[in-house]
């Protein structure tokens, strides 16, 4: 269910509130090279600081391999929340995250104000989800408040298992965003619905083409795992990507759109290479050859002007449209032009458009476009998953409305 309360059907003065956020900053030497994902999570920490509770926030940071580690310590994301929020905020430097320097700031909190916890992935127990640090976590608490849609399909301690040990669980504003834009979009679009999916590989989208198919009217394929659908489909395509044991199940694909009545669009030209360049941005010389023409000793690495023209074309009449996946190589300029036409007609559209995170999110931000879309979702395994109808742990734990 998507009907979930949030901040706003609460009351939390006086209350301890653990806020979930989503921290997981890009860092340099310690410098926050990339701080979006602050930015998002401040509208939640102000309301709730600005009604009198108190705030204690926690966040995952990096993937933590080796256990503890200066590198991957949030205490550079405590000083830049001090200086958007324009106040104190605590650290507790615990390296088993609920420490004493935890629980003596949490113990010492006036209504207003905040403390953040360390990186909850210092402890091993937090992506296994084991009962005793969700209690540890919950022990904090009153209320508890998930905003990190990055993180929600994981069913971790700070996700997941603390819900089971506060009786007041709900989402923040940046939560209840993707679950609007998403759940709407995929739920009750409004019609004409166009999907695009692009990236590698097929085997990474499966349940999300068999679910969308369902769901929207046009389907549109692009990327390197267009070209498993075109082999599958008896045409060359010479080095380019392909996952041979998905080739039946692109062509179920393709018959279930027929049967369903949905245009399912795959690239009528590609761009090629003859070899993939290195470093990735390196340049390179193309040559653009019809998907019914390549040749066996090229690269597809891009899709061509025949197939921007047609994808955008179809995204021309469309009242929403949902994207996850480039159409390319984005990250070398030279192939870029097609995730660039996708971009550009989806910011001339009056459709809500919707980006599911992840690469595409990076995209539209690096071209330019960001700004133009209706809603860049801040996860990218996160919206995968929501557009395959899986049901998301983050979200499912969190009280129902009425």
């Amino acid at each position: 269910m998507l009907n979930k309360k949030t901040i706003d059907d609460i009351n939390v003065k006086g209350k301890r509130v653990l806020v979930r956020c989503d921290f997981n900053v890009p860092l340099k030497a310690g410098v926050i090279t990339d701080e979006n994902r602050i930015v998002a999570a401040l509208p939640t920490i102000k309301k709730l600081i600005n009604d009198g509770g108190k705030v204690i926030l926690c966040s995952h940071l990096g993937k933590v391999k080796n256990g503890p580690n200066e590198d991957e310590s949030l205490a550079p994301v405590a000083k830049r929340l001090e200086e958007h929020l324009g106040k104190k905020v605590v650290f507790a430097a615990d390296d088993e995250v609920v420490g004493p320097n935890a629980k003596a700031a949490v113990a010492a909190m006036n209504d207003g104000d905040v403390v953040l916890l360390q990186n909850t992935r210092f402890r091993k127990e937090e992506t296994k989800n084991e009962e005793n640090f969700s209690k540890e976590l919950a022990s904090l608490c009153d209320v508890y408040v998930n905003d990190a849609f990055g993180a929600c399909h994981r069913a971790h301690c700070s996700t997941e298992g603390v819900t089971k040990f506060v009786d007041t669980c709900v989402v923040g504003y940046l939560m209840n965003k993707e679950i609007e834009f998403l759940g709407n979009a995929v739920n009750s679009p409004e019609r004409p619905f166009v999907a695009i999916l692009g990236g590698a590989k097929v085997a990474d989208k499966l349940n999300v083409i068999n679910n969308l198919l369902e769901k929207c009217d046009t389907l549109i394929i692009g990327g390197g795992m267009a070209y498993t659908f075109l082999k599958a489909q008896g045409k060359e395509i010479g080095k380019s990507l392909c996952d041979d044991s998905k080739l039946e199940y692109c062509n179920e694909m393709v018959s279930k759109a027929e049967k369903l009545g949905k245009k399912l669009l795959l690239p009528v030209d590609a761009v090629t290479i003859s070899d993939f360049p290195n470093p990735i941005d390196a340049p390179v010389e193309i040559e653009v050859y019809d998907s019914n023409n390549m040749p066996s000793n090229r690269e597809a690495c891009d899709i061509g002007p025949k197939t921007q023209a047609l994808y955008a074309e179809a995204v021309k009449s469309a009242k929403t449209v949902v994207w996850n996946g480039p159409m390319g190589v984005f990250e070398n300029p030279t192939l870029a032009a097609g995730t660039i036409a996708v971009a550009k007609a989806l910011a001339d559209t009056d459709a809500v458009t919707i980006i599911g995170g992840g690469d595409s999110a990076a995209a539209v931000n690096i071209l330019g476009f960001g700004d133009k879309m209706t809603h860049i979702s801040t996860g990218g395994g996160a919206s995968l998953e929501f557009l395959e109808g899986k049901a998301l742990p983050g979200i499912e734990s969190a009280d129902d409305k009425d």
